[in-house]
């Protein structure tokens, strides 16, 4: 896929390093939990956007794709104890059979592009479970939980304002190809979590394995 047109329309996206910026700055480290594909799975779900680009948009890199479950806004790995969260969470996990994931067709959302999942039921339970976990242990930190699953392929950042989401819109449904993968969820993975303002990175903590995955 080539450069997508960007001429300023009707639907404005907004930069979103600078949104999350309000309440999570730059180089601030927090736990967030996530599912994630593995490398082929990561590489099928980004291959039909190859080539994606266009100003004001940063790419999400295959090594960077995540679903998250749970952002612990404020939360640092410092602030718990992290084997314990881990033991727990492990403990719930094991009532938890791994399912799949679907991921279709990408829309332009406010901040980037995305890519929305289903089934939504086992993934809000999971979202439920690791949010009142985390919440018990022992520190202060504002949830922000996910509400559906999503993987996001570009974020808007730095000259958002010139981006026409119709034009997107309008580019990203010409991709005249079936836009659907999976991603097999069987483990919940925390990490902790930052960005500079332009890209999202972390270092992983653990992989808590879902019921008859081995650890």
């Amino acid at each position: 896929m080539g450069a997508i047109p960007v001429n300023r329309g009707e639907e404005t996206v907004e930069n979103f390093f600078e949104r999350v910026g309000r309440f999570w700055p730059p180089g601030r480290r927090d736990l967030h939990w996530h599912i994630l594909p593995t490398p082929d799975e990561a590489g099928s779900l980004s291959v039909p956007y190859k080539g994606l680009a266009s100003p004001g948009l940063k790419g999400v890199p295959v090594s960077g794709m995540h679903c998250t479950l749970l952002h612990a806004v404020g939360l640092g790995s410092g602030d718990v104890d992290t084997d314990a969260l881990i033991k727990e969470v492990g403990r719930y996990a094991q009532t938890v059979r791994p399912f799949t994931l679907t991921f279709d067709r990408p829309s332009v959302g406010n901040v980037g592009i995305e890519i929305g999942g289903w089934p939504g039921l086992p993934f809000t339970e999971i979202v439920n479970a690791v949010t009142q976990v985390t919440a018990c242990a022992g520190a202060d930190f504002k949830a922000a939980p996910s509400r559906y699953p999503h993987m996001s392929l570009a974020y808007a950042s730095d000259g958002a304002e010139a981006i026409d989401a119709v034009s997107l819109k309008a580019a990203l449904a010409a991709i005249a190809q079936p836009l659907s993968g999976t991603v097999v969820v069987d483990r919940l993975h925390l990490v902790e979590q930052w960005h500079d303002g332009a890209h999202i990175r972390w270092n992983p903590i653990a992989a808590v394995p879902l019921a008859g995955v081995p650890a």
